[in-house]
């Protein structure tokens, strides 16, 4: 009997996605396949989405995420467009209900093919992000990067949504910041117990922003929802936008954030398929679909 199951190579604004499908078994994707897949041009990714059986009543799956790292991920907006673009083709379903380590998402497809995802509500508690340090106020703390008298970042927003971020607000271009240097010291970064995705944020009005972030186990990213998600809501908590804000990632593309009365935050954007395959859950070896084989 094989051990391969099936997957899809994805992407959600230029976020790299690998939805793999671990409906009716009971092994895991292992961090070693995790690994081995994001080693590989071909299959390299910034989350695996592993979509199993639900655990609990009123849901439609479980989702496992990974990083490339092959470390356990809480929170994944652009990742979860992709398994609902998935699912919602399989099935001709349009709303789903998920559940991760982080707690129950719902999700909708909408006619024109945008996706929408409840990410819940944002933590700000210094404790619950968490912060290695008390702060009564998290929408500024002490944090700086370069000298004392001239940091080249400081005093970022932080908060969760589900896993930690730390935005730092730039008057310049994002691009002019050498976020690849600073991202891993930042997230690991004593501050974060837990390290912390680590974003770049400029606010161009009061209802538009531009972000680049360093993802916590996957490095630099074309996009990240979490992160827009929290900027979203800490540009809104720090009077620099409104609750409804369009966020422009390093590809391009567009996700609009709403911070929602009841304290939701809601992501939409798109998501794309590319191709599909199979793959071994325990080794991360792989092949396409035959029919795309052939048209390789």
């Amino acid at each position: 009997m094989t051990t391969d199951t099936p997957f899809a190579k994805m992407n959600g604004l230029g976020n790299k996605i690998l939805v793999v499908d671990m409906r009716g078994r009971k092994d895991r994707v292992t961090s070693e396949a995790a690994i081995a897949l994001a080693a590989n041009a071909e299959t390299s990714f910034d989350q695996i989405m592993a979509i199993y059986d639900p655990r609990a009543d009123g849901t439609d799956a479980w989702i496992d995420i990974l990083n490339c790292d092959g470390s356990l991920a809480q929170a994944c907006g652009n990742g979860t467009r992709c398994v609902v673009q998935a699912l919602a083709a399989e099935t001709g379903r349009k709303t789903f209900t998920f559940q991760t380590i982080a707690g129950i998402l719902n999700a909708e497809e909408h006619d024109d093919g945008q996706i929408s995802v409840d990410m819940g509500r944002p933590e700000f508690a210094w404790d619950k992000i968490p912060l290695s340090e008390e702060f009564h106020d998290t929408s500024r703390i002490e944090l700086q990067i370069g000298p004392i008298d001239n940091p080249v970042l400081h005093s970022p927003s932080v908060a969760s949504m589900g896993n930690p971020h730390a935005i730092f607000w730039v008057d310049k271009d994002v691009w002019d910041y050498e976020l690849d240097r600073f991202g891993p010291l930042l997230e690991n970064h004593p501050m974060f117990p837990e390290r912390a995705n680590i974003s770049i944020a400029r606010v161009r009005s009061d209802h538009q922003l531009d972000l680049r972030t360093w993802e916590r186990g996957a490095g630099l990213t074309l996009a990240c929802g979490s992160a827009a998600c929290a900027t979203g809501v800490s540009a809104a908590r720090t009077g620099r936008t409104g609750r409804d804000v369009a966020i422009t990632m390093p590809s391009g593309g567009i996700l609009r954030i709403v911070w929602r009365n009841d304290d939701h935050v809601v992501m939409t954007g798109p998501a794309e398929w590319e191709w599909s395959g199979m793959l071994d859950p325990a080794t991360g070896v792989w092949r396409r679909d035959a029919q795309e084989a052939i048209a390789q």
